[in-house]
């Protein structure tokens, strides 16, 4: 075989064994370098390739389809800064579990390190960020490098997805001249055609003698408390429901472990606690001897810091991942199992309690504090605590609602209840960044729909091109910016109390009128004006097609009273309760 030919028969073995592993879906950002494996995917009929001229985009956008999907997603670029562009997203995926195979081209070996264009040193690019790297050899058509080519592939496809799922790095080496020789024949194997070799994951678990052992441990405690992450498996919320209703413990539900949606039973889902944990006396009245923990650390800081003060409880985690999961090393179980198959091996040994007492103390709280939600409910001016409290009720059926960093997050972690509407809830919470957001978003649309975006001004600003993609695919999204003129967190935090250079640092208004680059990119932009128009606009929305987005403009200053206020007024009710107890 002359060098085409070889050159073509390497990466179509690795392409049809690509597409056996179940990786259909391919974001390929072009360039040069990346040329052969680019025609050869695109030759496939059963590649889907999404073209993404911008990297750092590219790979976000490749990060929330394979959320949606929850299976791995290829991206593919060509040498140099291109593949740095990556990282970001490839960070995120490490530290969110979210499988993805990152293929990047590089110069050939001899190009290496002697001053050629567009190279750089990509070997172990990403550092500990991915689960495994291979430098890929050079292609050859021998029957062994062939073999060795399926093999890697299928090798990379089932470390991605295998728990804790993430990204892996291959590097593709390539001489001149790239351009491959694809012919009806091209994708027709001789060895193995079905797949050279089928990788099975398995879950984890652990053995009858212990889950009988945990559960005589919980039998013995009548206070406990179930806290429950971000988690991604649809059959945890029927079972966590089940072994609380056994245990009579409350779940504490972050709104990213898809609890606080869904048919599930709700009545023993706790969600605002994140308000009344600020309460010195709810604190103290509603102190656990026992606490399960499933998936990520919430995003509720009031709930991290009651976590760390009942540090002489009893504390499970449970990862099915094998991770460590336990930043306040609070721990005094470190549980590898599978998260729904701990909870229905565990409920079989339990002991349903007759004790709801705890469970109704937690309860009661919760009832109290949703009872002062009118200060949020009822408030005129445009504000961020009614948007996420009105969301749960205006969104349609089977929603997926995509929530950026900062204050977007938390607010919705404050205020948005308990339905029954079975909205998925959405965000990249493994390193918290604002960066990549609307990639990330519209890349989940490909997946699931109606899918609804709600962030920051400035997490907007930062992905603006990432909208390109729904102009390019129309993909259906509808995007609300919650404009308050800069970076609204820090109103909450302790450089707020130093107001000399404030704005400077950390306000950082940025006065841009958005209008012009929806209109870029064919969108449809409009500025809410009250809460009658968000409301129409709402109705109206599940139908909108393409790029819709929906600026909301409200004032840090304003939000930070409302929400202090909010807290008072809460924290009074329940002080007044739990000391009329006494």
């Amino acid at each position: 075989m002359n060098h085409q030919e070889t050159l073509t028969a390497y990466l179509a073995a690795f392409v049809v064994e690509l597409v056996q592993t179940g990786i259909k879906d391919v974001v390929v950002s072009p360039g040069s370098r990346s040329t052969p494996m680019a025609m050869v995917m695109a030759e496939h009929p059963e590649i889907n390739i999404h073209i993404h001229v911008d990297e750092r985009s590219a790979a976000f956008f490749a990060l929330g389809m394979a959320k949606a999907a929850n299976k791995p997603v290829a991206i593919l670029c060509t040498s140099g800064t291109a593949a740095a562009n990556y990282f970001p997203a490839i960070v995120e995926a490490r530290y969110s579990r979210v499988p993805l195979l990152v293929l990047t081209a590089d110069r050939p070996h001899e190009l290496r390190e002697v001053g050629a264009p567009q190279a750089i040193d990509q070997i172990h690019l990403y550092g500990q960020h991915v689960k495994w790297f291979a430098d890929m050899a050079l292609p050859e058509s021998s029957s062994e490098v062939i073999r060795y080519a399926r093999t890697v592939c299928a090798r990379a496809a089932a470390i991605a997805s295998q728990a804790p799922a993430g990204p892996v790095h291959l590097n593709f080496p390539f001489r001149e001249p790239l351009i491959p020789k694809i012919d009806e024949d091209t994708f027709i194997l001789d060895e193995r055609p079905m797949g050279y070799v089928h990788v099975r994951n398995g879950e984890m678990t652990l053995r009858e003698d212990e889950f009988r052992e945990i559960a005589q441990k919980l039998n013995g405690y009548k206070n406990g408390i179930i806290v429950c992450g971000n988690i991604a498996d649809e059959r945890f919320a029927q079972t966590i429901t089940e072994l609380s209703k056994k245990l009579k413990y409350p779940i504490l539900a972050d709104p990213l472990s898809q609890l606080r949606s869904g048919q599930h039973p709700l009545e023993n889902v706790v969600e605002t606690y994140d308000t009344f944990l600020r309460n010195e006396d709810a604190v103290s009245y509603l102190k656990p001897e026992v606490i399960l923990r499933f998936g990520a650390m919430p995003i509720s800081k009031a709930l991290t810091i009651f976590l760390k003060e009942n540090h002489q409880a009893e504390q499970f985690v449970i990862d099915g991942a094998g991770g460590w999961r336990d930043p306040a090393s609070l721990s005094t179980e470190m549980i590898y199992c599978n998260e729904t198959i701990f909870c229905e091996q565990l409920s079989a040994y339990i002991q349903p309690s007759k004790s709801e007492d705890f469970l109704e103390k937690w309860q009661k709280v919760n009832n109290l504090t949703k009872a002062n939600m009118a200060l949020i409910k009822d408030h005129q001016e445009l504000s961020e605590g009614r948007l996420f409290y009105q969301l749960a009720q205006m969104l349609p059926e089977n929603a997926t609602l995509f929530v950026g960093n900062s204050m977007p997050i938390r607010d919705l972690d404050s205020f948005f209840l308990n339905n029954q509407k079975s909205i998925k809830v959405m965000a990249n919470r493994g390193a918290n960044g604002i960066d990549g957001t609307v990639s990330t978003a519209l890349g989940a649309a490909i997946y699931t729909e109606p899918l609804y975006l709600v962030l920051g001004d400035l997490t907007f600003f930062h992905d603006l091109n990432g909208m390109v993609a729904s102009k390019l695919y129309g993909i259906d999204i509808r995007i609300i910016v919650v404009n308050n003129n800069g970076g609204g967190i820090f109103s909450f935090l302790p450089q707020a109390q130093h107001p000399k250079n404030f704005e400077l640092l950390f306000g950082t208004p940025l006065n841009l009128e958005f209008e012009h680059s929806v209109t870029m990119f064919n969108g449809n932009y409009t500025k809410v004006k009250d809460w009658e128009h968000f409301n129409e606009l709402m109705n109206q929305s599940s139908y909108a097609k393409g790029l819709n987005v929906y600026e909301v403009v409200t004032n840090r200053d304003s939000n930070l009273t409302q929400h202090r206020d909010f807290w008072r007024i809460v924290s009074q009710e329940i002080s007044n309760y739990v000391k009329g107890l006494q």
